[in-house]
């Protein structure tokens, strides 16, 4: 018999704040953290507000022995260990991290934990790459006198007489190690003591709750009691400034300072939405072993599903908005499924709902569908106002604030400066109580993959 899954830490490192206490209240507080990019100058850009998580430095987050290795971590492995750091700490495990500490005994046998975190295309710091790509001028037989970028230059070099050299010689020697999306798992594993089923999920936006499904098997057919699971993504570049403008879905900020008022969600006029970093880790453990340690539960993990767009792509890799609308209808039949629940059961909606309206309209169909007329009574939770588009971190952000809802049986405020249609509870309110039993989180993306979890009351 599969065993149920429980969350019993959230690690949240986005825009509000640093862990749980920060990112719940300024949820329920209708406060957004969405402003003017520091990180980086956007001033070529006509986007040029976001997400950024002020005041963060992951060397906080490691134990001390473990500190040179932050030098090899981009941004997104940054984010990823200071979150699975946050969710060790609320979930009140000891693990490998805490070998300094005396008289601390991990909470669970290494062979017993697995990690799976979703993560999104890394982008090389500009200048550190711009640096080694200015010593391969030339031209494409190589002459450096002739100017521009040559790819033969920045491959190796054979000259009679001369050490092989090329342009990509002169970046750092552990270069790669930055930047392969299998590194924010890596470095959670070593640091924590996982050496149990471990993976890495790259789907863009879907990752953080594909990742949530992967753990929950790994748990559910006994190969793990603990898993850490979600996301962490860092869009704050400029290459990732450029993807994103490149696919039109970006808005135009102006002279704005408030991006709070610029992501609308499911309005059919919004200018599009906001970039950011963040992301989450959980902790997500087997109710046996939960319970056992006398765990708190935020909630429980009861249903999972994915489904993949079937037909071609878009240019910049966007599903059709039929699609896309097809695959998460799928994904969330098959969570219901996984669940046990039918739509009628479902109290309130994670929604995706980044304020871009080719991927809002496709997401309120797929609702719409789903749900049909009773979509009118179901309360709307929308996180992108509050925090931007985290990519790959969006999810575990959604799950969170799903898990934090059911626990506080308290639904966060709606920010919402449009004018969301008729039938559907996206506008804007302030937090109230409510009796939550089942809260359904989805998550598309722009290559096609969709994902859809069901976060049950823990009574």
């Amino acid at each position: 018999m599969a065993r149920d899954v429980l969350i019993t830490g959230i690690g949240t490192v986005a825009a509000l704040g640093v862990g749980v206490q920060p990112l719940w209240e300024g949820l329920c507080a209708g406060r957004s953290a969405l402003g003017p990019l520091k990180l980086l100058d956007p001033s070529g850009f006509a986007s040029r507000l976001g997400g950024e998580v002020r005041g963060f430095a992951a060397k906080d987050y490691v134990p001390k022995g473990y500190r040179k290795a932050v030098k090899v971590m981009a941004r997104d492995i940054e984010l990823a260990v200071g979150a699975a750091k946050v969710a060790v700490d609320d979930a009140g495990i000891v693990t490998r991290s805490h070998a300094d500490t005396p008289d601390r005994t991990p909470s669970y046998d290494a062979s017993r934990m697995g990690c799976h975190i979703g993560a999104g295309l890394i982008s090389a710091e500009t200048l550190e790459l711009a640096a080694a790509q200015a010593t391969a001028l030339g031209d494409d037989a190589g002459d450096a006198a002739a100017g521009g970028f040559s790819l033969r230059n920045w491959g190796t070099v054979t000259t009679p007489g001369f050490t092989p050299k090329g342009g990509m010689d002169n970046l750092p020697p552990l270069w790669m190690l930055k930047y392969l999306p299998n590194m924010l798992a890596c470095h959670v594993t070593i640091i924590h003591g996982c050496e149990g089923p471990s993976n890495t999920i790259t789907c863009a936006e879907a990752s953080s709750l594909l990742s949530l499904g992967e753990s929950r098997r790994v748990i559910e057919r006994g190969d793990a009691d603990l898993c850490f699971s979600g996301g962490a993504e860092s869009k704050l570049s400029l290459m990732a400034l450029m993807r994103a403008e490149f696919t039109g879905r970006l808005a135009a900020t102006g002279d704005e300072t408030d991006g709070g008022g610029i992501v609308r969600p499911f309005d059919p006029d919004a200018p599009g939405t906001l970039l950011a970093e963040g992301g989450g880790i959980l902790i997500l453990e087997a109710e046996d072993a939960a319970r056992a340690r006398g765990a708190r539960v935020y909630a429980r993990l009861s249903g999972f599903g994915a489904a993949q767009s079937a037909t071609g792509y878009l240019p910049m890799g966007q599903a059709t908005p039929e699609a896309e609308s097809e695959a998460l209808e799928l994904a969330i039949a098959g969570a219901l499924r996984d669940a046990g629940l039918s739509p009628h059961d479902i109290d309130a909606v994670s929604s995706h709902a980044l304020g871009w309206p080719g991927h809002d309209a496709a997401e309120l169909r797929a609702l719409r569908t789903v749900f049909r007329d009773r979509l009118s009574d179901i309360e709307l939770i929308a996180t992108a106002p509050f925090v931007g588009d985290m990519g790959a971190g969006h999810g575990a952000v959604q799950v969170a604030a799903a898990a934090l809802a059911l626990f506080h049986q308290t639904l966060p405020a709606r920010l919402n400066a449009g004018t969301p249609p008729a039938g559907v509870r996206a506008h804007a309110v302030a937090s109230r109580a409510a009796a939550l039993r089942h809260v359904l989180v989805v998550s598309t993306s722009i290559g096609g993959q969709n994902a859809a979890a069901v976060l049950s009351r823990f009574a």
